[in-house]
């Protein structure tokens, strides 16, 4: 099969690979379409070590090799036998398998999983609509542990990926929706996809914003998604006293917080961590049209072009880049 292989940090190599055996309980997905995010990058700069050679890729489309049946690829899954395990917590299982990071992933024309993480695709619903299903499941597990209720206001902070479909889950929830971003750039773009109010940091003081557009001292509920040490800070500046901050982005650096304002505010700080049974919610949100994936999806590239997809997701015009396999 064809694959691009990654021998080592950018060292990214289109080449003949093996065809993956399925064991038991596992089976073989031809990938029609596949993602190309920022782990991703980070494993092809070398930033997040990996076992070489790898092949990358977990946001995943495709059709069982046996069947035809079209797929989409749950790409994460534990040992099921963990204390962790056994009491739900999955998602933070110690020995959690991800495809395209411990194992090998989906920039190839084959891919081997379990067979419990192929979903099968809705009906009259594209292929390209369906890539974003990952992420979004990660949105939807930050959203709910975020708790919303219908008339809330929120904010998102940034605007990449699960910003934008952060947005759209919090309004499927019934909320008002502020998104912040660190530019412009976006942001019409969010108001296109329901965003109630959009500010960027240019644009004045988040206390300030979050005031005028709650109509109150900030808003109930905040899901930051960029993934910076700033963003933190942001999402605290913008929240209410008593409120909610949904933390779903992993900084890579140390982060300030500013505790006082946690405990005299009364501020809950929750973590969210991928997914547990968000999935199937995702792909429900996606199939109802409650969720528009297209427009994120800026950029199509074909496997033996790889290269320049890596380059592509780095240029200011992009949000997610696909591969067309």
């Amino acid at each position: 099969m064809k694959a691009a292989v990654l021998h080592g940090p950018r060292d990214l190599r289109v080449e003949s690979a093996p065809a993956p055996e399925p064991g038991t309980g596992e089976v073989l997905v031809n990938v029609t379409l596949a993602g190309l995010c920022g782990t991703d990058y980070r494993i092809w700069t070398g930033k997040r070590p990996v076992r070489y050679p790898r092949i990358m890729g977990h946001e995943l489309v495709g059709r069982l090799v046996d069947t035809g049946e079209r797929v989409v690829v749950e790409p994460n899954f534990s040992c099921g036998q963990c204390s962790l395990c056994q009491e739900g917590n999955r998602n933070l299982c110690l020995a959690r398998t991800a495809v395209g990071i411990d194992v090998d992933g989906g920039f190839a024309e084959l891919v081997r999983v379990p067979s419990p993480c192929c979903w099968p695709a809705p009906a009259n619903v594209a292929d390209e609509d369906l890539l974003l299903t990952e992420p979004l499941a990660v949105v939807v597990r930050a959203v709910n542990r975020g708790a919303p209720n219908a008339g809330e206001t929120a904010a998102v902070v940034g605007a990449g990926t699960l910003g934008l479909l952060a947005l759209q889950v919090l309004r499927a929830r019934g909320a008002r929706v502020l998104v912040v971003s660190r530019t412009h750039r976006r942001l019409d773009l969010a108001r296109g996809l329901g965003a109630d109010g959009i500010h960027a940091l240019s644009d004045g003081p988040l206390d300030v914003a979050a005031c005028r557009f709650s109509r109150r001292e900030g808003v109930d509920l905040v899901v930051e998604t960029a993934g910076a040490a700033e963003a933190v800070t942001q999402a605290l500046e913008l929240v209410r006293p008593g409120g909610r901050v949904v933390l779903t982005g992993l900084p890579h650096e140390p982060t300030r917080v500013p505790f006082f304002n946690v405990v005299r505010r009364e501020v809950t700080l929750i973590g969210s961590m991928i997914y547990q049974g968000e999935f199937g919610e995702a792909l429900r949100l996606v199939a109802s049209g409650a969720v528009r994936t297209r427009p994120l999806v800026t950029h199509h590239f074909t496997l033996d072009a790889i290269g320049e997809a890596f380059v592509a997701h780095t240029d200011s015009s992009s949000i997610k880049v696909a591969l067309v396999i």
